[in-house]
C-alpha cells in the first residue's frame, strides 16, 4: 500500500503530468509531497524534510507565546513562532523574457520555471524560511519581499499565474539591483535559461557572493536546445529581436554542441569557483533533481 502511494504521488514530479493540473496552489502542493514521499529512497536517505509550526520551549522565553493547544496534546511546551524568528530570507528571481516561452515539448521553459518557483516556495514557507519573488527580463516587473507567514503563499502563487514571456532579457541588471536593494544575507534561487552575455551573468552572481548571499542557478533549457536534433531546412528566430536565419541543422549540430558543451563548461567552472550552486536542468527532467538540490544546499547553509 505504501508504495502503490508513493507512486500515486511520485508522478506529480513530472512536468508533464502536473501541467494538466492548472491550478498552480495544487501543482506545488503534489509537486512537494511526491518529492518527501520519495525522500527515503536512494539517494535521497538520510535526508529529511521538517514543516516547524513551533519550536520546543526553552527558558527565558516569552510565555505569553505558548501554544496551550499543543501543550493540551502532548503535555510540552512549544512556543508560537513567528516571523521575525525565521531561518532564512530566500529570493527567487524569475526570468520571464521572451526565450523562456520556447517549446519542444508539453511545456514552455517558463511554464516549468513557474511551476519550480511555486514548488519551492511551498517546501520553504512550510518550512518557515521566508520566501520572495523577483519576476524580470529587461528590469525587474514585480518584487514581493520576503515573508514567512504561510498565507503569503497565495500572493507569490498569484504573481507567478500572471507572469508571461514577452520581452528582452537584461539578467545583470536585475542581479546588480537586486544585490544592492538585499542588506541582510540570504539565499538567492536564479531560475533562467541564462541567454544573455555571460560575462554580464557573472558579474551579476558575483556581486551577490560578494555580499555574502548564498546562490542556487537552475539553469532551464528545452531538451532540443541541448540536442539540437532538428532535422532538413529550420527557420530559426531569435524570441526576442525577431531575426531569422535559414539553415540545415545537420551542418552545423557538431559545432552548435560542442560550443554549447563549452559554455556550460564554463558556468560549471566559474560558478564552482566562486562557490555557487549551478545545476543544470531541461524542462523534461522530473522536478525531484531540483528540490533535492535545494535541500542539500539548505541543509549545508544550517
Amino acid at each position: 500500500m505504501a508504495n502503490k502511494t508513493s507512486n500515486i504521488y511520485q508522478r506529480y514530479l513530472r512536468p508533464e503530468v502536473v501541467s494538466r493540473l492548472g491550478r498552480l496552489d495544487l501543482i506545488a502542493r503534489m509537486v512537494v509531497e511526491g518529492f518527501i514521499i520519495g525522500l527515503h529512497r536512494s539517494p535521497y536517505h538520510g535526508f529529511s524534510v521538517e514543516f516547524a509550526q513551533h519550536r520546543q520551549y526553552m527558558p527565558g522565553d516569552d510565555t505569553k507565546y505558548l501554544d496551550w493547544k499543543v501543550f493540551g496534546k502532548t503535555e510540552r511546551f512549544y512556543i508560537k513562532e513567528f516571523e521575525e524568528e525565521t531561518n532564512l530570507k530566500c529570493y527567487i528571481l524569475l526570468d520571464t523574457s521572451a526565450s523562456m516561452s520556447y517549446h519542444s515539448r508539453e511545456i514552455t521553459k517558463l511554464q516549468y520555471a513557474t511551476y519550480l518557483s511555486a514548488a519551492l516556495s511551498y517546501l520553504m514557507l512550510n518550512q518557515q524560511d521566508a520566501v520572495g519573488l523577483v519576476v524580470f527580463d529587461q528590469k525587474i516587473r514585480k518584487y514581493l519581499p520576503p515573508k514567512a507567514v504561510k498565507s503569503y503563499l497565495k500572493q507569490l502563487l498569484l504573481t507567478l499565474h500572471v507572469s508571461k514571456g514577452s520581452r528582452r532579457t537584461d539578467i545583470s541588471a536585475t542581479f546588480h539591483e537586486m544585490a544592492d536593494r538585499i542588506k541582510r544575507r540570504g539565499l538567492i534561487i536564479v531560475i533562467s535559461d541564462l541567454f544573455d552575455d555571460f560575462s554580464k551573468i557573472l558579474s551579476g552572481l558575483k556581486h551577490f557572493r560578494h555580499n555574502k548571499h548564498e546562490v542556487i542557478v537552475f539553469h532551464i533549457l528545452d531538451p532540443l536546445e541541448r540536442k539540437f536534433d532538428f532535422h532538413g531546412d529550420v527557420v530559426f528566430e531569435d524570441m526576442e529581436t525577431g531575426d531569422q536565419i535559414v539553415t540545415q541543422p545537420a551542418h552545423i549540430k557538431k559545432e552548435y554542441q560542442r560550443e554549447f558543451g563549452r559554455v556550460i563548461k564554463q558556468f560549471q567552472r566559474e560558478c564552482r569557483e566562486n562557490q555557487i550552486h549551478y545545476v543544470l536542468m531541461d524542462t523534461g527532467e522530473s522536478f525531484e533533481k531540483a528540490l533535492f538540490e535545494y535541500l542539500v544546499k539548505r541543509k549545508r547553509i544550517g
